[in-house]
């Protein structure tokens, strides 16, 4: 505090407590007469300079006239703690640890910094909560400034050099379009966005916002331009599915979620999505739009005519399109062993039931009986037009499984568990199994 505030700050209680108890000072009441005229002093309220408090106690009141007896007006100042604001019960030794920890791990309070280091034993002392807070306040530490260096270098690392070292997904919201049965539905917008170039590897429009059309932009990168080495994306359903994450991992690909709250992560895709409303949605009409298909079409032809064919700021003047050229000799390749169609799979737990059939969301396919009453896994690939059901079993795989035909399920012979399956036709008419493996 400046001295001439802190002067200033002086005078003005000086002059409220001279003021209290000026007219005892001028008084000559004695004894009982000067305790009820102190009294009735204390039950009044206040406006007290530099202080919540309302009230003055009877025991103050007597302190401040009898200092001014001693004193006079003089006595009255108040004295200033030559180390305000200043720790007195906290070393040296304590200080620097709370201070480390604290830079190790600036969203942790202090009070559980100090707790931490207590229960590990470098700390023995007892250090109050006041004198911990006005450490922490003089050090210029406190959380809310250690919150703001740390969303300042998030955002300031995020940034990469190369092609597909970082991949940002999300979806926008658009118009309402018409389906083909003519009811209006929301068009959604899903794009992955190369961090270091801008260039928008995979982006569609559909009526749907879910973990297949997220798969789907994954495995149209793949195919089309290389391997990422992570997707960064937020906490939404769409990128939480745990058939993606396994797909993910199997490919080895991390997926990173933004923090809860926290968007500037994605502010590059989230700068693309307002280019999109402000460059391409601001010049449609939404009656001329005859479908999502035709709304695609239209977005495509203006991504590639004119997006990618722009000088960016960010990029030094340079277009996505050869920001992203200039860099492919650093992207990782997909390993062409590595079927892509296999890995994309999706898998699920059945028990058979005792029809010979299991369900996958709401379709019946048929199962080999000898199965039936036994738990069974199930893959098949959803992004395929007509997706074949093969079941695994044991280390055996057979199938595809055909949809169920209810009519000639009726009338087909039942062979339980513990019939021989190497005399099992998968159904009538197909080949008769040989050693376990494909039918």
């Amino acid at each position: 505090m400046a001295i001439d505030e802190l002067t200033g700050r002086q005078k003005a209680i000086t002059d409220f407590r001279f003021g209290i108890i000026a007219e005892l000072v001028y008084s000559n009441a004695r004894g009982k007469d000067l305790a009820v005229l102190i009294a009735a002093k204390a039950a009044r309220t206040y406006e007290i300079p530099f202080s919540r408090k309302k009230r003055i106690t009877s025991s103050c009141i007597r302190k401040w006239l009898e200092a001014h007896r001693l004193g006079a007006r003089d006595a009255l100042v108040p004295k200033i703690r030559k180390d305000k604001g200043m720790s007195r019960s906290i070393g040296d030794t304590e200080k620097e640890l709370i201070l480390k920890l604290l830079e190790q791990k600036p969203l942790m309070d202090a009070s559980s910094a100090l707790r931490t280091l207590l229960r590990e034993g470098r700390i023995t002392g007892d250090i109050s909560k006041s004198s911990l807070s006005r450490f922490i306040r003089s050090s210029g530490f406190d959380r809310a400034s250690r919150t703001r260096v740390v969303a300042k270098d998030q955002v300031q690392r995020f940034s990469y050099e190369y092609p597909l070292e970082c991949v940002q997904v999300d979806d926008m919201h658009s118009f309402l379009v018409s389906d083909h049965t003519g009811k209006l539905r929301k068009a959604i917008l899903i794009a992955f966005l190369d961090d270091a170039t801008r260039r928008v590897l995979y982006a569609r429009f559909s009526f749907t916002e879910n973990a297949l059309e997220f798969e789907r932009g994954i495995l149209h990168i793949l195919r089309s331009h290389g391997r990422p080495r992570r997707l960064y994306c937020d906490n939404g359903a769409t990128f939480v599915s745990d058939q993606t994450k396994r797909i993910l991992d199997t490919l080895g690909i991390p997926l990173i979620h933004s923090r809860p709250g926290m968007p500037k992560g994605r502010g590059k895709i989230e700068r693309f999505f307002r280019t999109v409303r402000t460059q391409f949605e601001i010049t449609l009409d939404p009656s001329s739009i005859r479908s999502i298909q035709d709304y695609d079409m239209r977005f495509r032809t203006w991504l590639e005519s004119e997006y990618h064919r722009q000088p960016h700021s960010s990029l030094a003047g340079r277009t996505p399109l050869d920001a992203y050229l200039s860099g492919t000799s650093r992207i990782f390749r997909v390993d062409p062993t590595i079927d892509l169609d296999d890995v994309f799979c999706h898998e699920a737990e059945r028990t058979v039931a005792n029809d010979g059939t299991v369900s996958i969301r709401g379709v019946h396919y048929e199962i080999p009986s000898f199965l039936i009453g036994t738990k069974v896994k199930l893959r098949w690939n959803p992004h395929a037009d007509l997706p074949s059901v093969f079941v695994h079993k044991d280390g055996n795989r057979y199938g595809p499984a055909p949809r169920t035909d209810s009519y000639s399920n009726a009338r087909s012979r039942r062979i339980m568990a513990q019939d021989d399956p190497a005399q099992v036709a998968f159904r009538a008419g197909s080949d008769a199994l040989g050693t376990p493996g494909d039918f």
